[in-house]
């Protein structure tokens, strides 16, 4: 393989950075309602199904606007795409802080999920576009974690920022720093295209695949085509299944300790943080093991698939006597490995992308995937809601998830079978490269 220029390391370095610290405030911003949760309900006099669809509101929007950011993504690049999509969601974070009724917080909540539709997206693109193929597990891992570090951070410091300051200027301090790492990623950040690179630099990135495929331009009608294989729907309805379960615990594990576990709010800030531990460790090494798993021979969409449907099955294992046990103690564990295994899913589902699909439609594949996981997900917080209002319990919200991560696995075992194939120009000699299933 050709060796790596200090540059080239050093724009790996700083896009990488800038995707998971963008990632970290990303889901601070999303994990704001779900700790502010009883205090907002309170003070707008809001049910636990009321509080479910708020909570949904955001996701229903991320999802529906996935399919069009993907396509932007793939023609505009992420430097705009996602340097405004991260101005966007602060601002409506911050107007969220302002909000007094049920109408005005579902608008500033739609407006979030917009904003933030590109983030995911977008570090697919940028990890397509500044690694080799045989790289890419490890750096997608590494943002990816964002999503996990983010809920884990988020129990302890907004907690805080909630006791001192209350709900309101929690939302506006977050809205905050999010402006500040916009401006940043747009005035460091350079797309590929922009940048002129080595012979050498060149080589080392295009190594495995070649450069005409590499460098096209998405059309409208390769973007239709994926749609046409049976692998994209298979990713669209497995990540419904991974989804389900992060969004479950991300918008209603707060909710949980306090209710069912009788936690004060202060020691839900800490305990919930350890469940996310974990599933940081999850995210991490599903890009590790990704990669070892391509390394060893096996080829690039089984390397990413069978962490898929072992971190699924995993999940739904643990979420079972969780719901049941009767010891907090226990809860936290099977909670946190539970935590462990969809998030080594997610991870998986995200470096999955990159091989599944020519790096000029990554985006696309990407927010696609993202679309189907959000639009199923976006039932969870709702669906939770209802059953606790109906049973007083989260017992069967837990199960529900469960079953959901089983079928998810059953789906990318038999469906998500071999890479999308590039019908485009030199797509036929490209494919002959491609890695079989």
């Amino acid at each position: 393989m050709q060796p790596k220029t200090p540059r080239l390391r050093r724009i790996q370095w700083i896009a990488l950075t800038f995707l998971t610290l963008a990632g970290i405030v990303n889901y601070l911003d999303r994990s704001t309602l779900s700790i502010a949760n009883h205090s907002v309900s309170t003070e707008l006099g809001l049910s636990a199904s009321q509080m479910g669809l708020l909570l949904s509101a955001f996701s229903f929007a991320y999802a529906f606007s996935q399919l069009p950011v993907g396509a932007m993504l793939d023609r505009f690049g992420a430097r705009v795409m996602l340097g405004l999509g991260m101005f966007v969601w602060s601002c409506a974070q911050l107007c969220g802080g302002l909000v007094h009724t049920l109408p005005q917080f579902l608008a500033a909540r739609i407006a979030l999920g917009i904003g933030e539709a590109p983030q995911f997206p977008a570090g697919a693109k940028v990890v397509s576009e500044w690694y080799a193929l045989r790289e890419r597990g490890r750096p997608t891992g590494i943002f990816t974690t964002s999503s996990t570090i983010g809920p884990a951070l988020a129990p302890p410091i907004l907690t805080v920022l909630l006791l001192a300051f209350g709900w309101r200027w929690m939302f506006v301090v977050m809205g905050v720093l999010g402006i500040a790492v916009a401006i940043g990623w747009y005035l460091i950040y350079r797309n590929r295209g922009d940048v002129t690179l080595e012979p050498n630099e060149v080589r080392h990135l295009t190594e495995e695949e070649p450069l005409a495929r590499a460098e096209r331009k998405m059309t409208f009608a390769e973007w239709r085509g994926l749609f046409a294989s049976s692998t994209t729907w298979g990713m669209i309805f497995g990540f419904m299944g991974v989804i389900y379960m992060v969004w479950l615990y991300l918008t209603w594990l707060p909710a949980y300790l306090e209710h069912e576990r009788h936690l004060t709010i202060a020691k839900t800030g800490w305990v919930v943080s350890i469940p996310y531990i974990f599933g940081t460790l999850g995210m991490l090494s599903s890009g590790f093991i990704a990669d070892g798993l391509m390394a060893r021979g096996m080829a690039p969409m089984r390397s990413r698939k069978w962490p898929i449907c072992c971190g699924l099955i995993g999940a739904a294992v643990f979420t079972v006597p969780a719901a049941y046990t009767p010891t907090l103690t226990l809860a936290i564990v099977y909670l946190s490995l539970a935590m462990y295994f969809v998030n080594l899913a997610s991870g998986a589902a995200w470096a999955l992308v990159s091989v599944a699909t020519p790096r000029h439609l990554v985006a696309s594949l990407g927010s696609i995937q993202n679309f189907g996981g959000y639009f199923g997900g976006s039932f969870a917080p709702f669906i939770t809601g209802m059953v606790v209002d109906q049973t007083h319990s989260f017992v069967n919200a837990f199960l529900i998830s469960a079953g959901v991560a089983f079928a998810a696995a059953l789906v990318y075992m038999f469906v998500v079978r071999v890479p999308i194939e590039d019908k485009g120009e030199h797509g036929a000699a490209a494919q002959a490269r491609v890695t079989q299933s």
